[in-house]
């Protein structure tokens, strides 16, 4: 499956840069509500594992706790440099890990496993590998063939020689924060970090045989200027990392309090921040990255650019994923899992994830059960938001609806989209331009049945370019 590159078009980008979900879930989470409790999850649970051919199972750890503040972050986290923290968040994570282990048939493989925060080098190697072999006792991981196992790295608190433990404990993927390169910047985010030491761990990695790097950067960010940003990608480039995301900073104080700490009137304005933009895009292309969708590239032959041209690409909480036939079980605070028609999230406050934990009880904190509705809409924009097309046919097959007749609301708002030449629409199906390539988020948005009402109840999602 072929898909058009991006054309940067700077009058298009401006005139649909809005507030917009970013859909690694339909519904979004302020969907969720409260209503859906433990009780909720072990009957979803136990649903799952009635389907006639056993689905995979992803597993989602998050490891909240960060050693240093980065202004920009809108993660949750906990600021801390007591590392003793980490060993009792470790202890109550393994009852999670036993109580959600016992929901799911031992004949379900674990095809992959991503540990994401906070910072999970907030823990020592030795951790991190104990917490694997907890995991191996507790679920049926598949053969290493077919085991993504991903680590989010800060390159700042992690040393090469380190990186060979992750590996011996059966991580095969990394992922690193950089941001920015730039000295002015980091000082203004408060992220200090060497061009040597990021690219030590990328060479660590690549010495301990992981399949793959990614390298996160930020664009948007205070201070950041077009000739500073060019010297980030150069040094990127160059280290050749299999997977790139370029993020949008997005700057939303009243949500997220470390951000009050950056001066806005640094931030770039918004021709220079889409100018940034333009940047990182032609540079990428110019260096071989395949555009894979919302903020992501990779190099043609990841495994994310074989899936996006077989048509297996799939995305979630963990981002743009190969693992699309799986349920997704979320361990720790704040952590969300996917089980079958069902999202429910784990408290987003570290006392009361302890609480439930101590209590013997699965920490649900909120959650939504699908409606058929939902089910269809999220099928149509994970699509979207994957391949950027959609065969009607395939969809009417697939819900027994006639799409002309159920999407009609959304067929009018794609009308204005198709004048502005963001999307090609026939009787058969749709597809994105290479104009509207970069706009993913404004195409799936005409599908989304409750965005009025999530986008009136709370400013909640960040702006799409």
């Amino acid at each position: 499956m072929d898909t058009p590159s991006p054309l940067f078009d700077p009058e298009l980008l401006r005139r649909y840069d809005a507030p917009g979900p970013r859909y690694t879930s339909y519904p979004t989470a302020p969907q969720f509500t409260p209503g859906f409790q433990e009780i909720d999850l072990l009957e979803m649970a136990a649903t799952s594992n009635g389907d006639p051919i056993p689905r995979p199972l992803s597993l989602y750890l998050h490891i909240p706790f960060c050693a240093s503040p980065c202004f920009y972050c809108g993660c949750n986290r906990i600021i801390t440099r007591d590392t003793a923290r980490g060993a009792a968040y470790l202890t109550r994570l393994y009852r999670e890990m036993a109580m959600m282990s016992a929901l799911f048939d031992r004949d379900r493989d674990v095809e992959q496993v991503h540990f994401g925060g906070g910072t999970p080098n907030f823990l020592a190697p030795a951790q991190i590998a104990e917490a694997m072999d907890v995991l191996r006792r507790h679920f049926s991981f598949a053969p290493a063939a077919r085991l993504d196992c991903s680590i989010e790295l800060d390159p700042r608190f992690i040393g090469p020689g380190q990186i060979g433990e992750l590996a011996a404990a059966g991580f095969n993927r990394a992922s690193l924060g950089v941001q920015d390169f730039d000295p002015e910047v980091q000082r203004a985010v408060n992220r200090i970090q060497s061009v040597e030491q990021t690219l030590a761990i990328i060479d660590a990695c690549r010495r301990h045989g992981l399949r793959s790097v990614n390298v996160d950067l930020i664009y948007g960010l205070p201070r950041q200027t077009l000739e500073g940003f060019s010297r980030t990608l150069d040094i990127t480039l160059q280290a050749r990392p299999e997977r790139l995301a370029i993020y949008g900073y997005a700057h939303l104080p009243s949500m997220f309090r470390p951000q009050q700490r950056i001066d806005a009137s640094a931030l770039p304005a918004p021709e220079a921040r889409l100018a940034l933009l333009q940047c990182a895009i032609d540079r990428l292309g110019q260096a071989g990255y395949v555009y894979i969708g919302m903020d992501h590239f990779a190099l043609p032959d990841d495994s994310l650019a074989v899936a996006q041209r077989n048509g297996s690409l799939h995305r979630n909480f963990m981002g743009y994923t190969t693992h699309a036939e799986s349920d997704l079980i979320g361990l720790g605070v704040s952590a969300i899992s996917h089980i079958g028609p069902s999202f429910s999230q784990n408290p987003r406050d570290l006392g009361s994830w302890e609480q439930a934990i101590d209590r013997g009880h699965l920490p649900v904190w909120r959650g939504l059960r699908l409606e058929e509705d939902d089910v269809i809409r999220a099928d149509v924009i994970q699509r979207l938001m994957c391949h950027g097309t959609l065969d009607f046919r395939d969809i009417e097959q697939r819900h027994v609806i006639d799409f002309s007749t159920y999407f009609a609301t959304a067929l009018e708002r794609l009308q204005a989209l198709q004048e502005d030449g963001l999307v090609e629409l026939s009787g058969d199906g749709l597809a994105a331009t290479s104009r509207g390539r970069l706009l993913l988020r404004i195409i799936a948005m005409c599908f989304d049945r409750h965005l009025p009402t999530a986008a009136a109840a709370t400013p909640c999602f960040s702006r799409t370019v």
